[in-house]
C-alpha cells in the first residue's frame, strides 16, 4: 500500500468510486470540497472502522483519502493496521493550501544548512485566536529572557503572530522579527518567502500549545513544547506526540512521568527544567503591575483564578459544562453572597482581586462591582502588557480549583484554597490526571460558602493552617524554585 498526493489526475481516476475520507478535519474538508466538489459522495470514518467498511465493498469500489495536518502519521497507522493492505493499494493525501506551499519551499531549501534562527510561537490554533494570546505564557518569558541577555547578537529570534504591526516596539531591536502566521498562505510571495525562509531554515522552534506550524520538520530542526503548565485537568486531545517535536518542559519528575503518559512521548524527551513563565514570580514586578491595573490599596490581596467551565466562543468546542448559576461562579453563587462576602473582605482589610480565565465567557461575572471586590481579564492585562506570573508576586494568598496556575504559585510558598464544589462534575466532563485529587491540592479545601469566608479571616489573621501540605507538595511538584528556569532550558539544549 503507497501513499500517493490527491492531484488533479489522481481525482480524475478516482473521482467516480465510493471516497473514503478517513480522519479528516473539518478545515481540511472543507477546502477539499472547494476544490474538488465532493457533492456529498464520501464517508468520513476513524480507526477501525475503515477495514471494516472496506471489506464489506468490492475491490477498487473505494478510494481512502486522508486529509489532516499528519498526513504521514496516519499513513503510518494504516499500514499498521490489519488486513489494511489486502483492501486497497493506494491511500491519497489531500494538501491544502498551506501544505502545498510548505512541500515547495521545502523542497526548495532541502540543501540549505539551518541558520542561527529561533522560532516562538504561543497560544493555540488560529481559529482560537483571542487578543494578546499570540505573544505571552512560556514563549514570551524565554524570549524576553534572551533578548535581555544578549542571544539575538548570534541568533535571529522570529516571532510568529497575528499582526506583526503590534510589535513596532520591537522594531529597532537587532535580529528581533515579527511575522504573521498567516504569511503561510498569503498570495504575497515575499511574505511567504520570509515566512517559510524562517520555518524551514530555523535551528530550533518553540512553542506553546500551537505546534502545528512545526508538523513537517527537518530531522536535525529541535521544536521544544513549552506547553501552558503542569497541572490538574486531563489533556482534550489523546494524539500521541512523540514524533511531533523533540523536547516538553516540565517542572518535576512526576510531571515528566504524567506528561509523557499524557502526551505520547518518550522519556527522554522529558526536560525537567521548571517553566519559564515561572520565572516571573521572582522579577520584582508585582507591586508596579497591581498599581498599572489601579487596584486599591488593601493590607491583604487575595487572587481567585477560577478555571474555565462554560467557554468563550472561540473555544466552544472544548465546552464541558456551565455552571447554572447567578454568578457563573462556583461557591459564590448568587449575588446576595457576593455582598455577603464583600463584607467579610471589608471587615479583614482585604481585596479580592478575581482574574477570569482567558476563555471564559464572563457575560454574567463582569457585573461584578464591590468596594472590597475587582475583577481582571485578559483584556486589560494585555493592554497594560502584563503577565500573570508578574501580578500574582504581589498576591498574600490564592484561590483556585483545577487550575494549573496553582502549581506555579506554589514556589512563592503562600496560603491556598481551592473551590471543589463541582468536584464530581469537573472529574465526569473533563477529569484529572490524578485519581484522588484532594490529596495534590496543596491548600485549603473549600466545599461550601463559610469555609470561604473563614479562608479569607485566615488569611487577613495571618494563619497558615496548610503549611505542611503545601510543603509536602512542593518537592513533589516542584525540583527547582530559582528564578531561573529560562536558563536551564537553553543550556539543556545547548543554546549558547
Amino acid at each position: 500500500m503507497k501513499l500517493e498526493k490527491l492531484t488533479d489526475s489522481a481525482w480524475d481516476k478516482i473521482q467516480n468510486r465510493k471516497i473514503v475520507c478517513y480522519e479528516c478535519d473539518a478545515e481540511y474538508l472543507e477546502e477539499f470540497d472547494e476544490r474538488f466538489r465532493l457533492n456529498g459522495n464520501f464517508f468520513t470514518v476513524t480507526g477501525a472502522a475503515l477495514v471494516r467498511l472496506l471489506e464489506k465493498e468490492s475491490a477498487g469500489e473505494c478510494a481512502v483519502i486522508i486529509a489532516t495536518d499528519y498526513f504521514r502519521e496516519v499513513y503510518d497507522r494504516l499500514l499498521h493496521m490489519k488486513d489494511m493492505n489486502k483492501c486497497v493499494d493506494t491511500v491519497y493525501y489531500f494538501a491544502n493550501r498551506e501544505t502545498e506551499y510548505e512541500d515547495a519551499y521545502r523542497i526548495a531549501f532541502k540543501g540549505r544548512a539551518l541558520e542561527d534562527r529561533i522560532i516562538f510561537r504561543s497560544g493555540p490554533h488560529s481559529a482560537s485566536y483571542i487578543k494578546g494570546m499570540d505573544f505571552t505564557d512560556n514563549s514570551r518569558a524565554l524570549f524576553e529572557y534572551m533578548v535581555r541577555h544578549g542571544y539575538q547578537e548570534k541568533y535571529e529570534l522570529v516571532w510568529f503572530v497575528k499582526d506583526p504591526e503590534e510589535f513596532e516596539r520591537y522594531k529597532g531591536y537587532k535580529n528581533v522579527f515579527f511575522y504573521a502566521w498567516d504569511w503561510s498562505v498569503s498570495q504575497n510571495a515575499e511574505e511567504r518567502d520570509r515566512y517559510y525562509g524562517a520555518l524551514c531554515l530555523a535551528k530550533y522552534i518553540f512553542f506553546t500549545d500551537a505546534y502545528g506550524i512545526a508538523r513537517n520538520c527537518r530531522k536535525d530542526q529541535v521544536r521544544v513544547q513549552l506547553w501552558h503548565g503542569c497541572g490538574y485537568k486531563t489533556r482534550l486531545s489523546h494524539s500521541p506526540c512523540g514524533h511531533r517535536y523533540e523536547y516538553m518542559t516540565v517542572t518535576s519528575e512526576l510531571y515528566a512521568r504524567i506528561h509523557q503518559g499524557l502526551f505520547g512521548l518518550r522519556a527522554e524527551q522529558m526536560l525537567i527544567t521548571g517553566l519559564p513563565k515561572q520565572d516571573w514570580l521572582f522579577d520584582g514586578q508585582g507591586l508596579m503591575c497591581q498599581q498599572r491595573l489601579h487596584i486599591p490599596a488593601a493590607e491583604k490581596y487575595i487572587y481567585w483564578l477560577p478555571t474555565y467551565r462554560q467557554a468563550d466562543r472561540v473555544l466552544s468546542q472544548n465546552n464541558g459544562y456551565e455552571l447554572n448559576q447567578e454568578t457563573g461562579f462556583p461557591v459564590v453563587d448568587s449575588y446576595k453572597k457576593m455582598e455577603e462576602l464583600n463584607e467579610h473582605l471589608k471587615k479583614a482589610h482585604a481585596m479580592l482581586i478575581i482574574k477570569l480565565h482567558p476563555y471564559q465567557d464572563g457575560s454574567r461575572m463582569k457585573k461584578i462591582k464591590y468596594s472590597n471586590m475587582i475583577t481582571v481579564d485578559n483584556r486589560e492585562l494585555y493592554e497594560k502588557d502584563i503577565q500573570l506570573n508578574q501580578l500574582l508576586q504581589n498576591a498574600d494568598a490564592l484561590i483556585s480549583d483545577y487550575s494549573s496556575v496553582a502549581v506555579d504559585f506554589l514556589l512563592l510558598d503562600r496560603p491556598m484554597a481551592f473551590l471543589l464544589e463541582d468536584e464530581a462534575n469537573y472529574a465526569q466532563k473533563r477529569g484529572f490526571i490524578f485519581d484522588e485529587i484532594r490529596k495534590w491540592l496543596p491548600g485549603k479545601e473549600i466545599d461550601d460558602f463559610s469555609e470561604m469566608c473563614a479562608f479569607i479571616g485566615e488569611v487577613a489573621a495571618g494563619n497558615d493552617s496548610s503549611k505542611e501540605k503545601r510543603r509536602s507538595l512542593l518537592k513533589k511538584m516542584h525540583c527547582y524554585g530559582d528564578g531561573n528556569n529560562c536558563r536551564r532550558i537553553l543550556e539543556r539544549l545547548g543554546i549558547d
